[in-house]
């Protein structure tokens, strides 16, 4: 992690992992205050309804989820996005082979 104010390659960043079967991660640049992950679903994944301390913005990249928070379901597709605030339970599942890009301020210690 760097706090010099310098913008690194995603590959000088990259450290890649398979948190959980169906789920590839890729962490990529992050300071103190913010990161950029890339994480990958095999269609069928679904990941556990859970909350995190940081605010998180979701965009997908590619394929289709379904994210759910707060009671509601959406179906989210390439080029949509969803902010979800820190403490806010949700979880979602692949509707299709996924990519989605997260951004999550502040850092995810247990990501790094």
């Amino acid at each position: 992690m760097s706090e010099s104010g310098v913008a690194y390659k995603a590959s000088d960043a990259g450290t890649v992992t398979r948190p959980e079967p169906g789920m590839v991660r890729e962490v990529l640049a992050y300071n103190s205050r913010l990161m950029l992950v890339r994480h990958r679903f095999e269609k069928g994944w679904s990941g556990a309804l859970h909350s995190h301390r940081h605010d998180q913005l979701v965009y997908i990249v590619r394929g289709h989820i379904r994210f759910e928070a707060e009671g509601k379901s959406l179906e989210l597709r390439a080029g949509d996005s969803v902010v979800v605030s820190g403490g806010v339970g949700h979880q979602a599942s692949a509707l299709e082979e996924s990519e989605v890009v997260d951004v999550f301020t502040p850092y995810r210690e247990d990501y790094a």
